[in-house]
């Protein structure tokens, strides 16, 4: 059942309910295994870290804050600041020096905890560029300090401060005085454009979206999750919190990319994903098939056919299948399916919330057809994650994003705006007055900045507003919904299209360098490296007509005319990607500037 209590007292009272039941569990590197967090340890940590938090001085709703990838002691850190009403904010991993430091100006932070060497460093670059940051708190034991660093402790040094809770009165003091309008966090969302803006998540926030998540998600305490997105982003930081309401155990993946490797050793039952997670498992599933012989090539294809018929027709549609297609999908489901589930690790599956970008139409019939319980959802930071999603209980529709979450409400505005209200929407952005004036109208419906519609229930997406380009000719282009076409194919890793101001729709392209570099092998193409792989004639010509495949349902003016593929992938480094890995547009345009020339030359 769900945990009502606040945050600042949620995880003592789970502790009181599961005792040494496994709250969450962790790899450790070094001793090569996964180990467990106890509910009772998970308390006491939590307690420790509220203590020495007033040890060091934080006040009621100071800003402290995380800089680090996902580790227990992230969430340590969180429910140890609700004790004592302060206020978390979550830098990324990958976050720049020029990112955190400004962060950590904005709010005034004075504390920061590190994970890493990598944030270590770039954390202390900036403490001794801004005065007022007065220490850092290093989760990692490995990390080595600065031999001029005479302020930074580790984290174990630090929940010294608070053995024996010496301040253990002031902590429930606090906890007895926090408000539903407390700040609990500050989200800086990455930004595809212009500087990035701190969102105010407060108390009241958490509890109505745990609230609104109740009926709608099948979540037991006997669910084992895996963290695999960042905890900074909302979408995981909100499932994690709710899980965590529900008494589940979370499987904390500390390397993104180890997580395929994760499923295998923790056999999660749910997971929450981004699209781009699935799209990659279906191109996987694709290879295999094609690399299969003829007798295993037939059978798998058969399966997902049958699959399809009986999830996608029937029982998403919540429709009782025929018995002789009943009987085939059993079939498959024990042989098949069955193995597929277990070279993922999903053989235990409950179900995997997916959100954060659209999700092709082809990879969401084929995740059902596989008989994994995906469910799409929408929502932003500014709405504590999850505006709608789909309802296992109700007819779920390819393509939507699922039916309302109780207690959201939504209106269609100008340009089929999507437009929102409720308890979970945040009241705005931290010390920007103007900026939030300008996304929350008089009537106080949040604008979201997505186009969309409502068709029997259900939310349909169409495209980001600001982001419709409008062609020489006077057509306005979708290019998420084209990019997310093309993304399904199994040669293309990234697209981004160009058609504002221009005649025609051209293409940069990542392919899939791996798959295509074989391909062009096959094909006895001659490449020295990527750079002449990716101008060969052949190779371009071979790409493109995969791309006239895939585009045939669009309308002339929507169809991508011209494509460069780039012999490298777009990257934090130069500043085209967010921490979120979304595609910075202006970037992207101003350093590929020359190719996209080009490709309008006469």
């Amino acid at each position: 059942m769900l945990n009502e209590t606040p945050l600042c007292r949620l995880i003592h009272s789970q502790a009181e309910h599961y005792g040494d039941r496994v709250a969450m569990m962790y790899r450790d590197y070094d001793l090569g295994k996964w180990c467990d967090i106890s509910w009772n340890e998970f308390s006491r940590k939590v307690r420790l870290v509220s203590n020495a938090l007033i040890e060091i001085g934080v006040e009621v709703q100071e800003k402290v804050a995380v800089f680090s990838q996902n580790k227990p002691e992230c969430m340590f850190c969180d429910y140890g600041a609700y004790g004592v009403r302060a206020v978390t904010i979550p830098f990324y991993a990958t976050s720049s020096e020029q990112q955190v430091r400004y962060m950590v100006s904005d709010a005034n932070v004075r504390f920061i905890f590190v994970g890493e060497q990598f944030q270590y460093d770039t954390a202390l670059r900036v403490m001794q560029i801004e005065p007022h940051v007065k220490q850092l708190i290093i989760f990692d034991p490995k990390v080595k300090k600065n031999p001029q660093d005479q302020t930074s402790i580790y984290f174990d040094e630090f929940l010294r401060l608070g053995e024996e809770h010496p301040h253990q009165e002031e902590v429930e003091k606090r906890s007895d005085e926090l408000q539903p309008d407390d700040l609990a966090n500050i989200l800086y969302t990455s930004g595809t454009t212009g500087l990035s803006k701190g969102v105010m998540q407060t108390h009241r926030q958490y509890a109505a979206a745990f609230r609104g998540h109740r009926d709608v998600l099948p979540l037991t305490e006997k669910d084992v999750i895996m963290c695999f997105l960042p905890f900074t982003h909302i979408f995981e930081r909100a499932w994690s919190y709710y899980c965590i309401c529900k008494g589940c155990t979370l499987a904390v993946n500390l390397r993104p990319q180890d997580v395929l490797q994760s499923m295998l050793e923790v056999h999660p039952t749910c997971m929450a994903a981004v699209p781009r997670f699935w799209e990659k498992v279906y191109a996987g599933v694709q290879e295999k098939i094609q690399n299969s012989s003829a007798v295993q090539r037939t059978l798998m294809l058969d399966a997902l056919r049958v699959g399809k018929e009986y999830n996608v027709r029937y029982r998403m549609r919540q429709q009782e299948p025929p018995l002789g297609l009943k009987l085939k999908y059993k079939f498959y489901e024990k042989t098949v399916i069955a193995l597929l589930l277990k070279n993922l690790g999903l053989e235990r599956q409950n179900f995997f919330p997916t959100a954060g970008a659209a999700v092709p139409v082809e990879v969401e019939e084929f995740v059902h057809a596989a008989g994994i319980g995906m469910i799409v959802g929408y929502g932003l930071t500014e709405s504590t994650a999850t505006v709608s999603c789909d309802h296992v209980d109700e007819p779920i529709t390819l393509g939507s994003v699922g039916r309302l979450l109780p207690g959201v409400q939504v209106k269609i505005g100008e340009n089929s705006e999507i437009l929102l209200k409720g308890d979970t929407i945040t009241k705005g952005y931290f010390r920007k007055a103007e900026v939030t004036a300008n996304v929350i109208d008089d009537e106080g419906w949040f604008h979201t900045g997505d186009a969309g519609y409502m068709k029997d229930g259900e939310l349909f997406l169409t495209d980001r507003i600001k982001d419709l380009f409008k062609t020489s000719n006077g057509k306005y282009i979708a290019p998420q919904m084209i990019e997310t076409k093309l993304v399904v194919d199994r040669y293309i890793d990234q697209a981004v299209l160009i058609a504002d101001q221009h005649k025609f729709v051209s293409a940069l392209i990542i392919p899939d360098y791996a798959i295509l570099e074989q391909w062009a092998r096959d094909h006895k193409i001659a490449f020295k490296d990527r750079a002449e792989l990716c101008q060969h004639p052949e190779v371009v010509k071979f790409v493109m007509y995969r791309i006239e495949t895939l585009q045939q349902e669009l309308a002339h003016y929507e169809q991508v005319k011209r494509i460069t593929l780039l012999p490298e992938p777009f990257s934090l480094e130069k500043g085209e990607l967010t921490n979120t890995l979304k595609v910075k547009r202006p970037v992207v345009y101003e350093n590929y500037k020359k190719e996209i020339e080009k490709m309008y030359e006469e």
